[in-house]
């Protein structure tokens, strides 16, 4: 399958506990692009393009790191549905 893009919403003690950084560092293992944000209400956002399956390990691997470390827990994952990439990322960023 072609590459595509992905919106997803974290939502638990996911702001102040390195999540950004963390999901920037773990992006680096995956032929991924895209960036990660905080949003004002509390959540972190992920835009993200790549193979469907290599999102799906990335958000596995991004979710799993932050929930052993002793600071964050994701509570949700609210995934959007998979659209065409655009290609507009060069690599995976905090924005």
């Amino acid at each position: 399958m072609d590459k595509v893009r992905q919106e997803i919403v974290f939502s638990g003690r996911v702001q102040g506990v390195g999540f950004r950084y963390t999901a920037r560092q773990v992006a680096q293992r995956y032929q991924i692009t895209g960036w990660v944000k905080n949003l004002v209400n509390g959540t972190v956002q992920i835009m993200v393009e790549g193979k469907p399956d290599e999102i799906n390990r990335y958000l596995d691997d991004v979710t799993a790191t932050i929930n052993t470390s002793s600071y964050g827990m994701v509570e949700s994952a609210v995934r959007k549905e998979f659209e065409t990439a655009t290609g507009e990322f060069a690599s995976f960023f905090v924005a």
